[in-house]
């Protein structure tokens, strides 16, 4: 028996899942931990990780090897995506990982990042034609399936994080910043040519942000467990609705949304802009919302390479 540790270092949070995989292949996760460290605080045009943000993620990151230290016959394997991709200082992030933690870091390019989330997602879902869309905090992982099949897949560099920072879309919200950030997503969509093939898709939904507005429209629903998203839908009138209640909020109302994670408040926004501006876009109906993504890619990649 291995246990499988995966670390995945995002630009919002970092992650952790502890897998027991049999030497059939067979598997189960029995750890998940999550810390919102915000890697990429502050980063703006300079792509600079400041020193706060690296040492909170190394605390964190520490904290998690404390408790996969426990375990016997470990294998470690930790990734990185958006944050550290983009940063001009991402070598004194990996050179302190690996001092500090004793592990190879793995930068994941925004087409491999896309290709795992692909992985990750398609044999939970329930349909075989879709958009799949991984809203991060510096980063949105875009992929057309066609037959259950990755038919096309990109990363564009905006976030929920890195919009709302750069829009202010953190605290109270105006028209004219809102219009700003709007366009510059819009702008980033019209250069993916394949996008026009994916008219009236449905949409699946992963990544922070994902969760978070998945969650706040269960517990209005109280039909199901709030965290039991796998297969929940909403409509693109039922996602424009949630929106515009962010919209009506500060920062201090957002923060007691039941559902919102306090640590989500302030870019929550960004996040679900990135989702609405795809839905106008393709004219979509509906969003689908998945548990999966690129940590399950990995893992699936991982056993059936050995096993």
């Amino acid at each position: 028996m291995e246990n499988f540790v995966i670390i995945d270092i995002g630009s919002n949070s970092v992650r952790m899942a502890i897998l027991q995989i049999e030497s059939d292949g067979s598997f189960k996760e029995i750890n998940r931990v999550k810390n919102d460290t915000r890697l990429s605080e502050g980063m703006g045009n300079t792509k600079l990780l400041k020193e706060k943000s690296i040492k909170r993620t190394i605390k964190a990151l520490k904290k998690f090897k404390s408790i996969y230290s426990k375990y016997e016959n470990v294998s470690v394997h930790a990734i990185a995506t958006a944050a550290v991709r983009q940063a001009k200082n991402n070598q004194k992030f990996l050179d302190e990982v690996k001092k500090e933690l004793k592990f190879d870091l793995r930068i994941l390019t925004g087409n491999e990042e896309a290709y795992y989330d692909y992985l990750g997602v398609v044999n939970n879902v329930q349909m075989r034609d879709f958009l799949l869309m991984d809203v991060g905090g510096g980063s949105v992982e875009i992929i057309h399936v066609r037959d259950s099949k990755a038919i096309n897949y990109t990363s564009i560099p905006i976030g929920s994080v890195g919009l709302s920072e750069a829009y202010s879309l953190t605290d109270k919200i105006n028209a004219s910043d809102l219009f700003s950030a709007q366009s510059s997503v819009l702008e980033y969509l019209s250069r993916i040519p394949w996008l026009s093939k994916t008219k009236h898709y449905p949409v699946i939904l992963i990544g922070g942000a994902a969760r978070a507005l998945a969650r706040i429209n269960l517990k209005k629903q109280k039909q199901q467990d709030p965290n039991d998203i796998q297969n929940f839908q909403l409509t693109r009138k039922q996602v424009n609705k949630t929106m515009e209640m962010f919209l009506k909020r500060n920062l201090k109302t957002r923060q007691k949304i039941y559902g919102l994670e306090y640590d989500r408040a302030d870019v929550i926004v960004g996040g679900t802009l990135c989702l609405t501006t795809m839905l106008n876009l393709i004219d979509s109906k509906r969003v689908v919302f998945s548990e999966g993504g690129v940590r399950e890619g990995l893992i699936l990649e991982y056993i059936n390479q050995k096993y």
